[in-house]
């Protein structure tokens, strides 16, 4: 994929809504294109987070260890998901693990460049929490068993 449809991708995302073309060219020049295969873990719950990732392509699932050590799936990770921002915004570890379930392509941002897009389009900050909101509701939602 090149550059321009990178910045394709992203501007489909609905977390880049409002940010100006040139600017997602930008950010997907500046950020690290990941092909991964099946299987790969591009996050591991309870690891440093340094960077988040778009998925451009593919899908993931993401997984948290539950009391007993096994894995519970807490939900798809689709083309166009924003993840591993928790673990910048918060400053804690990864919460959950995240897995490829077949080929894909990531783009990883790090952190010191999603920070700079966070304080240059306050839109995507925002649109950062609305999503954090809707997992908290869902991850609640699963965990009462609805």
């Amino acid at each position: 994929m090149s550059l321009s449809e990178d910045a394709a991708t992203l501007a489909a995302v609905p977390l880049f809504q409002g940010v100006d073309p040139a600017r997602l060219k930008l950010i997907a020049f500046a950020a690290e294109r990941l092909n991964v295969a099946a299987g790969t873990e591009l996050v591991r719950q309870g690891e440093a987070g340094d960077a988040v990732y778009v998925v451009l392509s593919g899908e993931a699932s993401a997984f948290v260890k539950v009391a007993d050590g096994s894995e519970l799936r807490v939900g798809p990770v689709p083309v166009g998901t924003l993840f591993g921002e928790v673990a910048l915004l918060a400053d804690v570890p990864r919460t959950a693990t995240v897995r490829a379930d077949g080929e894909m392509a990531v783009l990883r941002l790090d952190g010191e460049l999603f920070f700079d897009l966070i304080q240059e389009f306050p839109a995507v900050g925002i649109a950062v929490m609305r999503e954090l909101a809707r997992r908290l509701d869902r991850s609640t939602a699963l965990l009462r068993g609805r």
